[in-house]
């Protein structure tokens, strides 16, 4: 049954797709977020998906899409020159075959990237490719939501529809992903057009954001309190009372913890005591590890150079028993310990220069962002464009704190909303460049409004 709701609602998506050829590359975001190939048992588990929306999506714009005023931005062409000293580093990597294997789903997440900003060249478009990522991750975290208020979750033990962690299936990731969400949704809730913003698009959307803060509490994934601690910070940018916020946000934190799980507190607590944690401390016993390794490879070892690593970790674990206090130590060995992290995933693999690169286009992303933030707060024109530079750099800020502690450097999720603040950039620098006052979804007068052409 389930694989035939996910192929019938493929076949409708792409019949919708032949009048509206934009369709075929929210199909392929769908596709490359949900992996519907991965849940399908039979019917759709053997065909290249990814690879035939991508085609499909190229091939239309290339066909019926227009191509005035077309860009080509800075942050474009570093991804490409990531790309291509990624494709060197893989030529020469110290693991040829796992590197192969690599390469093969890493490239094409950056170059749709590239693409996606060619293909946004209205407001519908914009908000209709962040509707379709949030949407398509919803589907994974409402999934999880039910399943944290039913079982109460646990560390490796939360089923998100398939027994596999990889993309957005990996707890750490998806918990990131959930809180970096939650700017994106708060302004759809209020911003939205496509789904105007009504008592039920409200509903749904704070049904939504309560499903994001459960995933890090069924996933019970460290990285997901770090998310929310900063997601709070950032708030304070926004709201108007903050000495109001500060409060609620305290009180409804003591509410919170008695309703917790025992297991995720528990967890939470080696945050603090990580001496005595062999995750953390195997983290950082491999991040120690690839400073040294670059020292004498400075270019990197090409992907998957972390199966070389051989690492010790020394763990003291301290127990009080009345006023005596008892300290166990001993040394762990481990090795072949993935990143951790998408920095250090970053410099083992491509070195300092891919590492260099990787940062630049991140901080251009963030200060573009707040560039358009600041401009357009106080325009009557367009309302709505500080508001989602704003949710769109939180989320980036969000992302970037998640993948210091999981490998994000390529994950086609966080790509895929850089290509959305490419396109967005992109949009107002031409409707500027135009001297356009007016607001409208398509760049062309004669078609006010959403109008059919737009998508």
């Amino acid at each position: 049954m389930r694989d035939l709701f996910l192929l019938g609602y493929l076949v409708a998506l792409l019949a919708v797709a032949l009048r509206r050829p934009f369709l075929f590359t929210l199909a392929y975001i769908y596709v490359d977020t949900v992996s519907p190939q991965r849940l399908s048992w039979f019917l759709l588990n053997r065909i290249p998906l990814s690879l035939i929306l991508a085609a499909l999506a190229m091939g239309a714009w290339l066909i019926a899409d227009r191509k005035d005023g077309l860009r080509f931005t800075m942050r474009q062409g570093l991804m490409l020159l990531m790309l291509a000293y990624a494709g060197v580093t893989t030529l020469h990597a110290d693991f040829p075959v796992e590197a192969a294997v690599k390469w093969d789903w890493a490239w094409k997440a950056v170059a749709f990237a590239v693409f996606l900003p060619f293909t946004l060249r209205t407001r519908l478009r914009i908000e209709a490719t962040l509707l379709f990522l949030t949407l398509s991750a919803a589907s994974i975290i409402i999934t999880g939501g039910i399943k944290t208020v039913l079982s109460g979750g646990g560390y490796g033990v939360l089923n998100l529809m398939v027994d596999n962690n990889s993309g957005l299936y990996e707890s750490s990731i998806i918990s990131t992903v959930s809180i970096a969400l939650i700017p994106i949704i708060w302004w759809l809730m209020r911003h939205g057009t496509i789904f105007p913003p009504d008592w039920r698009v409200k509903a749904f959307g704070a049904g939504l954001i309560f499903a994001c803060l459960l995933i890090p509490v069924g996933t019970e994934a460290r990285t997901g309190l770090v998310c929310i601690a900063l997601l709070a910070v950032l708030m304070l940018r926004e709201v108007k009372r903050r000495f109001l916020y500060i409060a609620l946000l305290g009180t409804l934190g003591l509410c919170a913890i008695p309703l917790l799980p025992s297991s995720f507190t528990s967890r939470m607590q080696t945050i603090e005591g990580y001496q005595g944690d062999q995750s953390a401390g195997t983290r950082l016993a491999v991040w120690g590890w690839t400073l040294d390794y670059v020292k004498d490879h400075p270019f990197g070892g090409g992907f998957g150079a972390y199966r070389q690593n051989r690492v010790q970790v020394n763990l003291t674990d301290a127990q009080a028993s009345g006023a005596v206090e008892s300290i166990d130590s001993r040394t762990v060995e481990d090795a072949g310990r993935a990143w951790h992290s998408s920095y250090f995933e970053m410099l083992g693999e491509q070195g300092w220069p891919g590492l260099a690169i990787f940062l630049a286009i991140h901080l251009i992303g963030l200060v573009r962002m707040e560039t358009i933030r600041r401009r357009y707060r106080r325009r009557d024109d367009l309302p709505w464009a500080a508001p989602l530079a704003t949710a769109l750099q939180h989320f980036h800020l969000i992302y970037l704190l998640g993948g210091a502690f999981v490998q994000t450097a390529f994950q086609p999720f966080g790509w895929l909303v850089i290509g959305v603040q490419m396109g967005f950039d992109n949009w107002l620098a031409k409707r500027e460049k135009a001297g356009r006052p007016r607001q409208g979804f398509a760049p062309a007068p004669p078609l006010p409004g959403a109008s059919a052409g737009a998508a």
